[in-house]
């Protein structure tokens, strides 16, 4: 109970401050149900109508990716709703939310219970299970000392959300529009870092010029910084730059009067004016013509926009956020980009890093996908096998999270249709990785496969880092997020892993 009591208190000063790390959830359950001899559990927090896991053992990371909504899941309802510790007899016919994804073989959970974590006033907070494959295997566990350590953290957890309100306000809105999964927590240091620097740039005034591969989400990105920001009671505009024709676009843009020109029957507003007091979002800026940049760097310069057709300029407040998969600055060498534009959108400039760059994110985002799938074609569970889990993480993902979706999509429908066509609405279904349908071969070409993979400049003890930790994230998918397989896997003694994991900031300190 010390060691529990220690993990709570660490993570309740990171719930005061901040949003705390994945690390600190893993720590607590840990103290609280490591030492049960359960094969799986979860600890989960209510976020409007929706329990999100944050921490689970014995489970594969992308649980965490998923949401599960009490109204859909009533084993999980029937915990919520029980005044301690609720026990599920081996035969209920209650339909596991975790079934199918403890092992290979689709074993159905046959022991489990979990228990409701309240606050003084009995609202609920969260939620924690606990499975085993073995009958009766949970039989002698402890009820009032587990019912007890989970009044605590119920206590804690609402404690928490009331000394941090506003910084809970903030979060909810990033939570909604940072990413189609909802994910806040991510794993990687990339996507921790570019989130870190949206919570700093968003509250200012600063044009953010977001660059990016093809299917990276920026435009998510581009809607949490809306979100964080002073103006996120006005407008977001997004504006195509690629569709709009070269002859509308100052009057798509600017606005336009009647009688401007032929065809402008009535007054048109313009995206800027649409935009005011709010944030316009300029997706494909690359794409604007020459012509029409001079015209935007007046806007930006003066904080005015002239509609075609009218004599005066008029004032516009808009906060522009501009997006593209160029290299901008090649553009401007090139000609084909004005330079005093490109440095007055990229006052704050933001990569959203690639997914081969985030490996670490494959399950979060896996486990989100997945979760959508199995809503959409009516499955009981959906999960990938282990080999099918390496092979996500392993692949390059030239498409990114956009290719990602399509993938499991598609393997998704492939691995129902591979199973007796009476049970397929009854029955998990995992995911094996032939239905993935990927190349074996996980380098993009044979050119890649021969040119270095890291710059030259690139310091070696932050190259092996970087291979380290891509590399013992790898296992750790591939264990379940179980630090005793990874081990195992790669071949080291436990207490040595724990040591270079925390060296490398896969792990806090403890």
């Amino acid at each position: 109970m010390t060691d529990f009591l220690e993990a709570l208190r660490h993570l309740l000063t990171q719930l005061t401050h901040e949003a705390p790390a994945q690390a600190a959830w893993a720590r607590l359950l840990e103290t609280l149900v490591g030492d049960y001899p359960a094969d799986a559990s979860t600890l989960m927090v209510l976020e409007q109508e929706s329990l999100r896991p944050v921490a689970v053992l014995g489970l594969p990371d992308e649980v965490r990716g998923r949401r599960f909504r009490l109204v859909e899941h009533p084993r999980l309802a029937a915990i919520a709703a029980h005044p301690g510790v609720c026990r599920f007899p081996p035969g209920s016919e209650l339909p596991d939310p975790f079934d199918g994804l403890l092992d290979e073989a689709l074993n159905p959970v046959h022991d489990c219970l979990g228990v409701a974590l309240r606050d003084d006033d009995e609202r609920l907070t969260g939620l924690l299970t606990l499975d085993a494959l073995t009958p009766g295997a949970l039989a002698a566990l402890d009820e009032a000392e587990l019912a007890a350590a989970a009044h605590l953290l119920g206590t804690c957890l609402r404690l928490a959300d009331r000394l941090s309100t506003t910084r809970s306000r903030l979060n909810e809105a990033l939570e909604q529009e940072a990413h189609p999964a909802g994910i806040q927590h991510w794993n990687s240091p990339a996507m921790r870092q570019l989130m870190a620097n949206v919570a700093l740039v968003a509250p200012t005034a600063m044009s953010v010029l977001l660059h990016g591969e093809t299917g990276v989400g920026k435009e998510l990105i581009a809607r949490a910084l809306h979100a964080r920001s002073e103006r996120h009671q006005g407008p977001l505009v997004q504006v195509n730059c690629a569709a709009l024709p070269e002859s509308l676009a100052e009057s798509a843009l600017f606005g336009h009067r009647r009688g401007a020109f032929s065809g402008a029957v009535q007054d048109h507003r313009g995206h800027f004016r649409m935009a005011d007091g709010g944030t316009l979002m300029l997706d494909e800026i690359g794409e604007l013509p020459l012509a029409l940049q001079a015209k935007l760097l007046r806007v930006l310069q003066e904080g005015e926009i002239q509609p075609l057709g009218q004599e005066r300029p008029e004032p516009v407040d808009v906060r522009i956020v501009a997006v593209t998969n160029r290299d901008l600055a090649a553009e401007v060498a090139a000609g084909r980009f004005r330079e005093d534009l490109y440095h007055r959108l990229g006052a704050f400039p933001l990569e959203v890093p690639p997914l081969r760059r985030r490996r670490e994110d494959i399950p979060l985002l896996a486990g989100h996908f997945l979760e959508i799938n199995r809503i959409r074609l009516g499955l009981a569970n959906l999960r990938l096998s282990p080999a099918a889990g390496t092979a996500l993480l392993d692949w390059q993902w030239p498409g990114n999270i956009r290719e990602l979706e399509h993938t499991l999509a598609r393997a998704a429908l492939r691995a129902l249709a591979d199973g007796p066509a009476a049970d397929r609405r009854r029955r998990p279904v995992a995911i094996a990785r032939h239905h993935l349908a990927l190349p074996e071969a996980a380098s993009a070409t044979p050119a890649q496969a021969a040119a270095p993979s890291l710059p030259p400049e690139r310091p070696l003890r932050e190259a092996s880092e970087a291979f380290q930790r891509d590399y013992i994230a790898r296992a750790l998918a591939a264990e379940g997020n179980n630090w005793a397989g990874a081990a195992r896997r790669l071949g080291m003694d436990p207490g040595n892993l724990h040591r270079l994991a925390r060296r490398l900031g896969l792990k806090e300190s403890t």
